[in-house]
């Protein structure tokens, strides 16, 4: 918070309103799974203890990047997020989550100015919630976005092999690539690179936010290795850098999947 004073008077907010606050949620034995990155022990334990009692499964991380390795290890309906968080910001883990899932993140922060709402919603949040709030609206909003999960999930549905022009053929459930009728054999990282690029087409990815998604690391001289890779990659699936079919540089941005599906 931006003074102690209004940090006092939300913990108060907070304690005071845990157990008078219930949200109805038609009947519904409330088990979805929500992860807390928040780095106050105290805001988070009240968060929790809430949540808890509301039947949620709740996991808590204190850093920014304890919270990004707990989403790529576990299985989660909701993140919510705190935006200021030591080693990797909110910002940075709404970018990440959303190059490989569409959950619902609630971003909570103590910035209420609207350009910084327009950011948050802008980096992937689904909700922004400024503190200090209501446990009563944490709860309604949690409600309201985990609604909308589970109508978006009954309705997604995903084919099992992607065909592209040039004979690139990627089979999702088996994680096998074919090139024009022959088995290409990739390195769980090169698969991993080119799924993310692939699930994304057109969509520029930098060097850092690769390297940040596959080797599940901050950016500290990685941008060599995704280039390694990326090359590695490349002349498996025969692909020109001039004159690409799949893997395209954006030069002075990162790369691109423009695979062409058939």
């Amino acid at each position: 918070m931006s003074c102690k004073m209004n940090y006092k008077a939300f913990i108060k907010l907070l304690k005071t309103r845990k157990s008078d606050d219930r949200v109805e949620v038609g009947g519904m034995e409330m088990r979805e799974r929500i992860l807390l990155v928040e780095d106050d022990a105290e805001i988070a334990r009240i968060i929790c203890d809430t949540l808890r009692q509301e039947e949620y499964e709740v996991t808590w991380a204190t850093t920014g990047l304890e919270g990004w390795e707990d989403f790529q290890q576990g299985q989660y309906d909701l993140l919510l997020v705190d935006w200021m968080l030591p080693e990797m910001d909110g910002i940075a883990i709404c970018r990440n989550v959303r190059l490989v899932s569409d959950i619902p993140i609630i971003m909570i922060s103590a910035r209420k100015e609207d350009v910084d709402k327009v950011e948050g919603l802008g980096m992937g949040a689904d909700d922004y919630l400024a503190k200090p709030f209501s446990l009563a609206e944490l709860k309604a909003r949690i409600v309201s976005q985990l609604r909308r999960w589970r109508r978006y999930q009954g309705e997604e549905v995903r084919s099992p092999k992607s065909i592209y022009e040039h004979g690139l053929i990627i089979d999702w459930e088996k994680e096998m690539i074919s090139l024009n009728d022959s088995e290409v054999f990739l390195t769980p990282k090169e698969f991993e690179l080119l799924k993310l690029l692939a699930n994304h087409p057109q969509r520029v990815f930098t060097k850092e936010a690769l390297y940040e998604n596959i080797w599940q690391q901050l950016d500290v001289g990685g941008t060599h290795t995704v280039t390694v890779h990326i090359k590695a990659l490349r002349e498996k699936l025969q692909d020109p850098v001039k004159t690409p079919y799949f893997i395209q540089t954006v030069w002075g941005k990162g790369y691109r999947f423009i695979g062409e599906l058939l």
